[in-house]
C-alpha cells in the first residue's frame, strides 16, 4: 500500500520533535545564546562583518583590496576564532551540521538505491 502525504508529514513531525529534543540541538541552541549574550563576541562577530561587507562593495566596484585592509580581516579573524565561546559556537554548529546531514542522507539512501538499481534494469 502507498504512502500518503498525512503519513509523511506525520513522520516528519515526529523526526522534527526528535531532531529538537536530540542533545546536539540544545549545544548548538546553548552556544548560541552565550554569544548573543557576550558582548565581546557580539562586537567581534559584528566587526567582521562590517570589515566583510566593505571589503565586498569595494571589490565589486573594481577597488582593490589593500595589504592593509587584508591584515585588518586576518586580525579580527584570527580574535573571533580564539574567543573560547565562538569557537563553543562553531563546534557546536558543526555537530548539529552533522546529524542534519546524516539525516539527510537516511532519507535519500532508498531514493538513489531505488534509481541506482532502475538504471541497472533500464527502467
Amino acid at each position: 500500500m502507498p504512502t500518503d502525504t498525512q503519513q509523511i508529514m506525520d513522520a516528519a513531525e515526529k523526526l522534527s520533535q526528535m531532531v529538537a529534543d536530540h542533545p546536539a540541538t540544545s549545544r548548538y541552541q546553548a552556544a548560541q545564546k552565550a554569544v548573543t549574550d557576550d558582548p565581546e563576541a557580539t562586537r567581534l562577530l559584528s566587526e567582521f562583518d562590517r570589515q566583510i561587507d566593505t571589503l565586498s562593495r569595494q571589490e565589486a566596484q573594481g577597488v582593490p583590496i589593500t595589504d592593509a585592509q587584508r591584515r585588518g580581516l586576518e586580525t579580527a579573524q584570527s580574535r573571533i576564532v580564539s574567543h573560547i565561546k565562538i569557537k563553543n559556537l562553531n563546534l557546536a554548529q558543526v555537530e548539529f551540521i552533522d546529524l542534519l546531514r546524516k539525516i539527510n542522507q537516511t532519507i535519500q539512501r532508498p531514493l538513489t538505491e531505488a534509481s541506482g538499481a532502475a538504471r541497472l534494469t533500464g527502467r
